[in-house]
């Protein structure tokens, strides 16, 4: 392998630890009940959520993921100019309450911090699924500062979904860094792999791991601390 330069951070169930079953279930009660607080449909209303997200993950990158997802959801669930800005506030407010069912890990924004004064570019590169607002609560949920990535990837600055190799290649694109040269720590050996087809390395964080195919003990993985090792044992020593 290459020396590392780059490090790509997930942030679902790594820089912010959770159990994603319960997080999407928490999001998805807020959501509806915000929904029907303002007279949406809530069967509809998630309904077309869960579209959206599905045809953002089959995007074939024409258009911003943004866009695919709400063609998709007022296909399902037909929203006024009204009812869109009231669910941009509801990511300001009710989905707040979410962090409640996340944990916290007090050392992910010192090993950010460590890494970057290791002379490292940093991205955030979560599956942008999300809008900006949804996203920079995440982060700082996680005690993390957004100024702390170069990017931050969203719906609406991305045109695919992991695991799809052309969303890693994407970021890399648009920060300029080769991807052999870029480790992307995740949580997820599904999710956080499609990089390793561009000679992407993972580094899987072991707190929240989704490991379906039993494939994590084969790739580096540990805890924050073992993931500062790696990465100084790796940084400016090519292979």
């Amino acid at each position: 392998m290459k020396a590392i330069k780059n490090v790509f951070f997930d942030l679902d169930g790594t820089l912010l630890p959770m159990d994603m079953k319960v997080f999407v279930e928490e999001y998805m009660r807020l959501l509806a009940q915000f929904g029907a607080r303002r007279g949406m449909d809530p069967e509809k209303l998630i309904r077309g959520v869960w579209e959206g997200i599905g045809m953002m993950h089959s995007n074939d990158g024409e258009r911003q993921n943004d866009r695919v997802f709400w063609e998709a959801f007022t296909a399902v669930c037909p929203m006024s100019t009204g009812d869109r800005e009231a669910l941009d506030e509801f990511y300001r407010t009710d989905f707040q309450l979410v962090r409640k069912v996340c944990g916290f890990a007090p050392e992910a924004a010192g090993t950010v911090g460590e890494i970057k004064r290791l002379g490292l570019r940093v991205a955030l590169a979560t599956n942008p699924v999300f809008p900006r607002e949804a996203t920079l609560s995440r982060i700082r949920w996680a005690g993390v500062d957004p100024e702390e990535f170069e990017l931050i990837t969203t719906y609406e600055n991305s045109s695919f979904c992991k695991p799809d190799p052309r969303y890693f290649r994407e970021v890399c694109q648009k920060l300029g860094m080769a991807p052999e040269e870029t480790l992307m720590v995740g949580n997820d050996t599904s999710d956080d792999t499609g990089g390793e087809a561009l000679g992407m390395t993972v580094f899987l964080l072991t707190h929240s791991l989704i490991d379906r195919d039993g494939s994590g003990r084969l790739k580096p993985h540990g805890d924050f601390e073992e993931l500062l090792s790696y990465i100084k044992n790796h940084a400016g020593k090519g292979e």
